[in-house]
């Protein structure tokens, strides 16, 4: 049994289907990647898994105890990030977080020690002091992320987590993501940036008009749709964009390349050359075997490799509710 387990999930808003029997776990020391456009389920999900909503059927289980039946108990072992959170004004960052750490039941040296552990890891050290209105985005975020593991919680649910951050706070905030998986958290995050999401999940589910319409790593999602894409290819005949590289530079053999009749697109630099080709694996074989026939020096021959953004364009269709 997983850590985390959400069975069959399902929320109704008159006659909006928001999330439709979704179903899919993750575990201690696990980032769990939750991908779809806006619309698609995303928040609704995360809330009620943090017990701020209630499902019209289904449930959360957390240890094995439910978010509905066990709310108090759970609630303890949940921090939730929402995509905003309130600031208020004339507050410290020392108080902002000293209020939650109080709300939390943490007293004496047992909430000395959390304000302490947490404004270290999230590197608030120099910012005790300043008011939380003053603060960048970036020192927003950390200060958001650091009210959530206030009470040392098992699950992190992280919605939006890197929305508005610049490049840099972007790669700051992941490291502090795999640091929180590493210490044994098991973290749920949304988020639009796939890129980002692509370098630290061990797993995604990507959910489209509240449907989850695939889960896995992204290496066993990309394999099915590489296998789809494949199949495609051949009932279709689709082209490929593929990349090769020599071990001279390609101008030496215009003539190879012309030579073939189903290459196109040919776009040359130095030693590496981009072309259109069939998309057919079978039919690209053949065409690399012809290349080193012609005395070709290939040492790389491939097609762009699908990354999370690619598969979830392929997966979804962009319909919203």
């Amino acid at each position: 049994m997983s850590l985390v387990e959400i069975r069959n999930l399902s929320r109704r808003f008159g006659a909006v289907q928001a999330v439709d029997d979704v179903s899919f776990s993750f575990d201690t020391g696990q980032v769990f990647g939750f991908i779809g456009p806006n619309g698609a389920g995303k928040t609704t999900t995360m809330r009620i898994l943090a017990g701020l909503d209630e499902p019209t059927s289904g449930d959360c289980r957390i240890a094995g105890l439910s978010t509905i039946d066990d709310a108090d108990t759970v609630a303890r072992r949940i921090g939730y990030m929402p995509d905003d959170f309130g600031t208020y004004p004339n507050t410290t960052v020392l108080e902002y977080l000293d209020f939650f750490a109080r709300a939390y039941g943490l007293r004496g040296a047992k909430r000395q020690n959390a304000l302490a552990d947490v404004i270290d890891f999230c590197q608030l050290g120099g910012l005790s002091e300043k008011l939380v209105t003053t603060l960048s985005k970036g020192m927003r975020q950390r200060l958001g992320l650091g009210r959530t593991l206030i009470h040392d919680p098992e699950v992190l649910i992280l919605d939006e987590p890197s929305a508005g951050l610049d490049p840099r706070a972007r790669v700051e905030f992941r490291e502090l993501i795999r640091l929180l998986a590493k210490q044994g958290k098991a973290v749920l995050i949304s988020s639009h940036i796939l890129a980002d999401l692509q370098e630290i999940c061990d797993a995604v589910a990507i959910i489209e008009l509240g449907r989850v319409v695939t889960t896995g790593s992204v290496k066993e999602i990309k394999r099915q749709v590489q296998a789809t894409v494949a199949e495609r290819a051949r009932e279709e005949g689709a082209r490929a964009v593929i990349e090769l590289r020599l071990a001279a530079p390609v101008e030496r053999f215009p003539h190879i390349l012309a030579e073939q009749a189903e290459v196109g697109d040919v776009e040359i630099h130095d030693t590496v050359a981009s072309l259109s080709c069939p998309a057919d694996p079978a039919a690209q074989a053949a065409l690399l075997a012809r290349l080193i026939a012609a005395g070709l020096p290939v040492c790389h021959f491939a097609s762009r490799d699908h990354n999370l953004e690619d598969l979830f364009m392929h997966l979804t269709e962009g319909k919203v509710q």
